[in-house]
């Protein structure tokens, strides 16, 4: 038996949780921290290290509390984190400016120049991530700090992923050579291959930007899974959070790649990790390379297979901009809608309001919706935004099968699928395949899964996720329904493609709105 901490920090707060490898989940805590925007910029979004590290002392307190054990009982920690989210570091890892998280787009720029680059030099790393960077990532990200902080720029030892810093600091490590990072991280939003030899070259970087000279050299450290270790809790942590000092910390990742894994994923799975934006994890023993997904990358998921990555850069979010927009919320407006039909709004919502990141990746869309009428309301668009969400990753769905990724399994995973039964039946109906829902929390269970395999409490993740992982309630699709969305589905297809590829024929777009206007009467006759 063993006690451990999972640690997720998501996109507004961090969760802890203590897990005991016979019992489960014995008590959580969350702690918040502010998310920087600007109204001017919507491409702007940061936020604060120090608020990070307040926030998961809070919650480790909170945490240890609740589950009722000593600190001293806790026998590893893990971390995971959102990403690409990236801090520039100076002399001892000292922060030299905020995190550019996630969601920041203000690097659209810099991605394409990348892109651009990459492809006229040949480079074979830029077809592992799907064959186009994007302003999530990190090189985009860096490159624009740099440009805009000229001042700084020699102060720079190194950048990090948000799940390195974190924890390189709780293992009290201050050389950035010395540094653990993440293949996870730096494989799926870096390129680094250790096929390819690692990151691209200097003279590649160089030649995107002379600012970036140097800074290959600056980027090494010990590239790992998530199956090794950063090393172990420093005296200075332990006392911070209330746990033995030397306890293993394992290599960090991503959160929706350790949500994929507290999910249960298997071969044959994809797991969509629904929140305020959409995740779609999948692993193989071998995988093609796959256009637009955000990579492909030996270990990233699970240390013994290739993950592959894709997604949508809005969804929960979403949502809630239309709730915000009609002064309102999601819980209010999606009072009835188990009630709605497929295509009943008679709106077509194509869900860039964040951009595309799968399988466009462009961040220059935004969010279209067909079919405005003068009776349509928020409620309307909410329920349409679902069937878009659900759509979109239809799209992506089949982009991953075309190229050699089994799809046995359908698993929503994230918080809005265990709340939101709506948006399952949608999915369900628009893949026309079982939906399913793990029956218990996951969230922080990855990331204790594989803080009990660095405590030795299993032999393999397969036996840690049969002890521990909840089973599953299954959504089963309505063939009827399924039916009007294999219509709705070739609309969606078309406008996709036909809007969002930048260098797209012309597309005969004049049968959609009179299509979704019949599709839209013929499921008002039906609940008449």
């Amino acid at each position: 038996m063993a006690i451990v901490a999972g640690v997720d920090f998501g996109t507004l707060s961090v969760r802890v949780s203590i897990f005991d490898s016979e019992r489960g989940r014995l008590g959580s805590a969350q702690a918040e921290y502010p998310l920087q925007r600007k109204q001017q910029d919507p491409d702007f979004a940061t936020q604060r290290h120090e608020d990070h590290l307040r926030a998961l002392i809070e919650a480790m307190r909170g945490a240890l509390r609740e589950a009722g054990v000593s600190g001293s009982q806790v026998a590893a920690i893990a971390l995971d984190t959102t990403g690409s989210s990236v801090i520039p570091v100076g002399q001892n890892l000292v922060p030299l400016d905020d995190y550019y998280l996630w969601c920041d787009h203000r690097a659209s720029g810099e991605a394409a120049e990348i892109t651009a680059h990459a492809r006229r030099t040949g480079l074979e790393a830029i077809e592992w991530c799907g064959g186009v960077y994007s302003s999530e990532w990190g090189f985009s990200k860096l490159l624009h700090w740099l440009r805009h902080n000229p001042d700084r720029r020699g102060q720079m030892a190194t950048a990090l992923e948000h799940c390195d810093m974190i924890a390189a600091v709780l293992c009290g490590v201050t050389e950035a050579r010395s540094v653990a990072r993440s293949i996870c991280a730096m494989g799926h939003k870096w390129m680094w291959n250790e096929s390819l030899g690692g990151l691209p070259s200097e003279e590649f970087l160089a030649g995107v930007d002379p600012v970036l000279a140097g800074v290959r050299a600056k980027l090494q450290g010990r590239y790992a899974n998530s199956g090794k270790l950063a090393g172990q809790l420093s005296p200075e942590w332990g006392a911070k959070l209330g746990l033995t000092p030397g306890i293993p910390v394992p290599v960090g990742a991503f959160d929706a790649h350790w949500d994929a894994i507290g999910a249960g994923i298997q071969e044959g799975d994809v797991v969509n990790v629904v929140g305020t934006s959409t995740c779609i994890m999948a692993i193989a023993r071998q995988v093609n390379l796959i256009p637009g997904v955000c990579g492909v990358v030996q270990g990233s998921i699970h240390p013994d297979y290739y993950g592959v990555e894709a997604g949508l850069s809005a969804t929960g979010d979403l949502f809630q901009a239309i709730a915000n927009r009609a002064g309102s919320s999601v819980g209010e407006l999606s009072t009835g809608l188990d009630q709605f039909r497929a295509g009943q709004t008679g709106l077509l919502r194509l869900a860039w309001d964040n951009g595309d990141r799968t399988v466009l990746v462009n961040p220059e869309l935004g969010g279209v919706t067909f079919g405005w009428n003068l009776t349509s309301t928020a409620q309307d668009e909410l329920f349409a935004s679902i069937e878009g969400t659900a759509m979109h990753t239809r799209i992506i769905l089949e982009r991953m099968e075309e190229h050699g990724v089994p799809i046995r399994r359908v698993i929503n995973g994230g918080g809005i699928p265990r709340r939101n039964d709506v948006l399952n039946r949608v999915y369900a109906n628009v893949f026309n395949k079982p939906v399913l829902v793990p029956a218990g929390d996951v969230t922080s269970l990855g990331s204790a899964i594989f803080a009990l395999m660095a405590a030795g409490a299993f032999r393999s993740f397969e036996q840690a996720q049969e002890r521990l992982c909840p089973g599953f309630r299954t959504v089963m699709p309505d063939p009827e329904q399924a039916a009007v969305y294999e219509k709705l589905f070739a609309l969606y297809r078309k406008m996709y493609f036909g809007l969002g590829e930048r260098n797209a024929a012309p597309v005969a777009a004049g049968d959609v709105l009179p299509e979704l206007r019949r599709i839209s009467a013929e499921a008002k006759r039906a609940v008449a």
